[in-house]
């Protein structure tokens, strides 16, 4: 089905696999035709599949002297600005697309490239904090003007709509239905989750796919971008830091400056571990890798009193368990001291079997730990588009809902995941989530704890962020 009709012109700036995914999905679902879409990008790669749709191919990388040459002359009033590049500075786009009024969408919040692992940079400056405390100062000066929706892709985007309706199911489940109603704003939903007694929110996403083709030494293999994976990991461990905590970690530090509802390690999130649970995998260790979903989320809940003080604000962060193959090249690079590989390899056609468990698991609550997301296999992603496997697809997916929620709401200005109507969000999506599902569990990260060898951990509260680190 169109869900919605656009008439003005589609210009994709980027096209690695969430382009190449996203594609498709743009033109069975909004209406639009080809020759009114223009991809540029910096490299050869997709080039059969834009012209297996007939879309204008432009190879030219957008840099920080040239992108407003590049892209001014393709973009005007009404027209779209879909940003799924890498080493494109969002900021930048973002205030071009408001001089052009058009409307824009990114996946995550994008420096110039070598902003992750500048020296010259202090680790709070080259954040995911430091990032979008820069994407939402924006926010004063375009109230009213063109929707720019920033980080809306599976996480960040995705999966702030599974924690407003795992908030729902909680409280349906627990029979707070009845003297809670759905929140109408974000003071509301803050309310429900305190009320509920969240006090943490994993971001918990297992990938099971596997290749016939094993990773070989040297090659850093994954599932989706291997630049942005590495770019991410390579950057400090960042969490939302929750209003329960009794104290810092001693590797942790506050910020210092912005909305304060997070804190960093210093440390790589690609060499930070933390315990965490999905359905099918259980009990898991994943990386802290840092996202801006794990600092929008705890900013979003968090409620004040009239002073200006928290009262109320959940642990939020990323615990990642990336396919194996994976894992083997975040072990070979953390080994080469975070110097990239000579060979990349991205997991597509290959893939001959396994799934994304991508949810988030909310802990603290009265039935203990809740689970809600999407389980998608290799074999559903292909059957329902092609150009995906089950990780783009989740992403993919959330891009189109963004992009269709952007054009049915051109002039609210910046705009984040967790401000979205997540129900129209997730009926965009659920055609192509595979399973979506919702699973409690009594896990806690004290679970079989100290059999082997004694740990230091607080059994007097499982939710501490001291019990779910790995150390």
């Amino acid at each position: 089905m169109k869900h919605v009709d656009f008439a003005g012109r589609l210009v994709m700036l980027g096209f690695g696999s969430i382009g190449q995914g996203v594609l498709p999905l743009i033109l069975r679902h909004i209406g639009i035709t080809a020759d009114r879409i223009t991809i540029v990008t910096a490299e050869e790669r997709g080039h059969e599949v834009a012209a297996e749709y007939g879309v204008r191919f432009i190879i030219e990388a957008a840099t920080r002297d040239n992108y407003r040459d590049l892209l001014s002359p393709l973009l005007g009033k009404g027209d779209f600005l879909l940003n799924l590049s890498v080493d494109v500075a969002s900021v930048a786009l973002m205030k071009l697309c408001q001089e052009l009024d058009c409307l824009y969408l990114d996946t995550v919040v994008e420096p110039w490239a070598g902003g992750y692992t500048d020296p010259s940079l202090t680790p709070s400056q080259r954040s995911n904090y430091s990032m979008r405390e820069e994407a939402v100062a924006l926010k004063p000066a375009f109230q009213g003007g063109p929707t720019s929706v920033t980080a809306h892709g599976a996480n960040p985007g995705l999966v702030s709509h599974f924690v407003k309706q795992a908030l729902l199911d909680i409280a349906r489940d627990t029979g707070r239905q009845v003297s809670v109603p759905k929140p109408a704003d974000r003071t509301g939903w803050a309310t429900l989750a305190r009320d509920l007694g969240v006090k943490v929110i994993h971001i918990a996403e297992r990938d099971t796919q596997v290749s016939l083709t094993p990773k070989k030494p040297g090659e850093f293999v994954n599932t989706w971008s291997v630049d942005g994976f590495v770019g991410e990991g390579s950057q400090p461990a960042e969490l939302g830091w929750g209003s329960h905590e009794k104290a810092l970690p001693p590797d942790g530090h506050r910020h210092g400056f912005g909305c304060d509802a997070a804190i960093y390690l210093m440390r790589p999130g690609a060499s930070t571990r933390v315990r965490s649970w999905t359905p099918l995998e259980g009990p898991m260790h994943g990386f802290l890798i840092t996202h801006n979903e794990s600092i929008s989320i705890a900013d979003y809940y968090t409620l004040r009193d009239q002073a200006g003080a928290v009262t109320y604000r959940p642990t939020s962060h990323y615990a990642y368990h990336p396919c194996d193959d994976a894992v083997l090249s975040i072990h070979e690079l953390a080994g080469k001291n975070w110097q990239m590989q000579p060979e990349k390899r991205l997991m597509t056609d290959e893939i001959v079997h396994g799934m994304d468990e991508l949810g988030v698991l909310l802990m603290g609550h009265a039935k203990g730990a809740y689970w809600y997301g999407s389980r998608l296999t290799i074999e559903e992603a292909r059957r329902v588009v092609p150009h995906n496997n089950a990780t783009s697809l989740q992403v993919t997916a959330a891009v189109l809902a963004g992009v269709i929620w952007a054009i049915e709401n051109p002039r609210e200005g910046v705009v984040e995941s967790d401000e979205i109507d997540h129900e129209r969000a997730l009926a965009i999506c659920a055609p192509y989530l595979g399973d979506v599902v919702g699973a409690y569990s009594d896990w806690t990260p004290l679970q079989d704890r100290a059999v082997l060898f004694p740990e230091d951990v607080d059994s007097s509260d499982p939710w501490q962020f001291k019990n779910f680190r790995v150390v």
